[in-house]
Parts: structure tokens; sequence; C-alpha cells
């Protein structure tokens, strides 16, 4: 490489573990998102429009199962997925969240809901985006409650095949989506099963949610599904209860830890940017002491989140997945990119509430990560649980 793979706000270096080949794939992801779309952002966040080309320049870069990686004769490993992830959001949290709404939920689902027949039939199709997915889970009246509040049913006919009612709201990527991976809960023994919906079907009608004060470029749709006709070849099979779901979450709370790192770094070397160039009272703003107090907490979370993540993907890797350590750092992530961007936006003052400074977006859209996919209570409730050994939960 004529260029080596460095993040800024890497202090410890730890993306040193990633391979030469993992790292030119990185390096290559970046000037991609410096070039097709960091410059367009602002412009799409402010429109609350997804441009077209942006999934397109995504999936050119073939990052799933990179065919680099095969002729190097690597495997895909968990902590190249991890920096993809973190790389994405460190560009932007829309782009990372759109991403994985494919790459990591939809995905994870697949492959961990399926048995081994739908595997072999549909991870190349995931893997080489040559289909689209989403994970449904989240319904109008139930988000945290959903294990046990989940009330969209199936039921199944005669000739095997299954009717969908109901509806699912918060549904990242649904309309540019080939299928909807949809939870439901079957009538006839009261599981939760999950279903690939093509998104045509009779029956699915999407309607995008409109007003949102964060992660506006991300376009979230509300689906209803009336009398909707999937056949037995489209439930996954090894998905029957909740259980099984929660198996899935394990996974993706990780993932979204990693888009929490990502941004916490892209909110603070947004913040070192503008204070390295903006001047007050006739000097750097970087150079007054309280500016620099702020920057050296910022850089703190930064770094605590990047080695936090880095851990449970280390140990992830090892074959070891524990609700309560996805949990915890998706709690203690989301917490620390909170906290940054409020920090971010302090140091650029007046500022740090225009568009054309992307510690703005940052600000807003840290809001959307702080609850998707396991709510700060829910992350403590479960972490909870393993300390004392009682639910809490009501």
């Amino acid at each position: 490489m004529s260029e080596n793979y460095v993040i800024p706000s890497d202090v410890f270096a730890l993306a040193e573990d990633l391979s030469p080949t993992e790292q030119e794939l990185l390096l290559e992801l970046r000037r991609t998102l410096e070039k097709e779309i960091s410059p367009y952002l602002n412009e799409a966040w402010e429109k609350a429009t997804l441009p077209d080309n942006f999934i397109n320049v995504l999936e050119s870069l073939d990052l799933i199962d990179p065919p680099l990686l095969r002729a190097r004769g690597e495997d895909v490993r968990p902590l190249y997925c991890a920096f993809r992830t973190f790389e994405l959001a460190r560009c932007d949290i829309n782009i990372a969240t759109l991403y994985n709404a494919h790459a990591g939920l939809f995905r994870t689902a697949c492959l961990e809901g399926g048995d081994q027949s739908q595997i072999e039939q549909w991870k190349e199709k995931i893997d080489s985006h040559q289909i689209r997915g989403v994970f449904a889970l989240t319904e109008p009246d139930h988000g945290s409650d959903i294990a046990g509040g989940l009330a969209t049913t199936a039921e199944q006919k005669s000739d095997g095949s299954w009717v969908i009612q109901g509806s699912k709201r918060w549904i990242g990527g649904a309309h540019t989506a080939d299928y909807l991976c949809t939870f439901a809960r079957d009538k006839a023994d009261g599981q939760v099963k999950a279903f690939l919906v093509p998104r045509e079907s009779p029956g699915v009608h999407l309607e995008l949610i409109p007003h949102k004060a964060s992660l506006r470029i991300m376009q979230n749709a509300e689906i209803s599904y009336q009398n909707v006709e999937v056949s037995d070849a489209l439930r996954l099979k090894n998905i029957n209860s909740f259980r099984d779901v929660a198996r899935c979450l394990r996974l993706m709370r990780s993932d979204v830890a990693w888009i929490a790192a990502g941004a916490t770094a892209g909110a603070y070397e947004a913040a070192v940017r503008f204070v390295r160039s903006r001047e007050q009272f006739s000097q750097p703003l970087g150079s007054f002491q309280l500016i620099q107090e702020k920057l050296s907490r910022m850089l703190s979370n930064v770094t605590s989140n990047l080695a936090l993540c880095t851990a449970i993907t280390r140990r992830q890797a090892q074959g070891c997945y524990r609700d309560e350590d996805s949990a915890l750092v998706k709690m203690t992530t989301a917490r620390r990119l909170r906290e940054t961007v409020a920090l971010a936006r302090e140091v650029c003052g007046g500022n740090g509430i225009l568009l054309d400074n992307d510690v703005a977006r940052f600000h807003a859209d840290a809001e959307a990560v702080y609850s998707y996919e396991g709510t700060d209570e829910i992350n403590s409730l479960i972490l909870g649980r393993s300390i004392i050994g009682i639910s809490a939960f009501t």
C-alpha cells in the first residue's frame, strides 16, 4: 500500500491487529467514503433524503465477503467486519446504520435463523448484494417489550403456506429491500417465527416515517401486513421462539456498539478540525485550557469505546457469546457517544448546530444510536440480571 491505514483517534493502535489485506480494504472504503459520500451528507441530511448512489457506492465495494481476501487465502474475520462498521460510522451514523441493516441485521438473522439448506441458498446472494434485506421486529406499540408483546401474527394454512397480519415500525431501509425479515407470533403455539417476506407481496404496504430529528438520511418505514401469504420455504427454520431471536440480538448489539465507537471517533475528529482552524481572542480556539480539557475527555471516550469493542470482538471470535457482554458494550459505548457529541457541540459553539459542521449531524444522530437495538434501560437490566441472578424486568 502507498498509504497506511491509520485511524487518527486510535491512540493505542488497535487497528494494527488487522492484516495488511484487511487494512487495504478498509483504506479503500475510507477513500470511497471521502470522495463519493462525505461531500453530500449534510445536504442529504437536511433534505431527509437517501441518494440512490449511496447504496450503489457501498455495494460496489463488495465488503461483506471481499474477493481480495479470498484471493489471498484469508478468511473474513470478525475483527475486519468490526472495523468496517467503525469506518462507516466514523464517516456517518446514517451510512453505517444503512449498511448494517443488510450486512448486519438481515444477514445475521438469515445465517443464524436458517437451516443448512437455506444458508446455502441465501448466503452468497446476501453477501454479493444480489438481494437486499432488512430486519423487521419492532412494532408501533412494542419496542422494549417486544419479547412478550409482539403482536404481528402468522397462521399456517392447510397447504403449508403462512398468512401474516400486523405491522412493524422503525424498519430502516425497508423501501429499498427485496425481503423483509418479519417476526410474527405463530397462532398455533404462540411462539415467534421469522419469515422472509418479499417486499412486493400483495398486502404489504410501506409508509416512510416523516419529521425525524435524528437519522434523517436513513429512511425508516412503518409496514403493514394485510393477509400477506408467504410460502413455508421462506420461513427461517431455526427461529422457533423469542429465545432464538435473542440469539440474533446478542450478535447485533455488538455491531451497534461498533457504530457507537466509530461515531464517537468521527465527532471527536470533526471537533478537533474545527478548534484547530477557528480563532477567538486572536488565538486558535484549541489553545484554551477549557477546550483542551473537553478534547481530552472526548479522546478518552473514543479510546475506551474502541478498546471495549475490540475486546468483545476478540472474545466472540473465540466462540464466547453472552447477553450481558453485548448489553454492557452497547450500553457503555452509547453513553460515551452521547457525552462526546455533546462536548463536540460545545467546543464548536454556535457553529456546532450548523450542518456545514459535521459535528451537528453526529450530535443529532447519536440520539438514535442511544435508543436502537436495545435502550440504555433494557441493556442495564440485562447486565443487572447477570450480576444479581434475579430478573428485574416487569
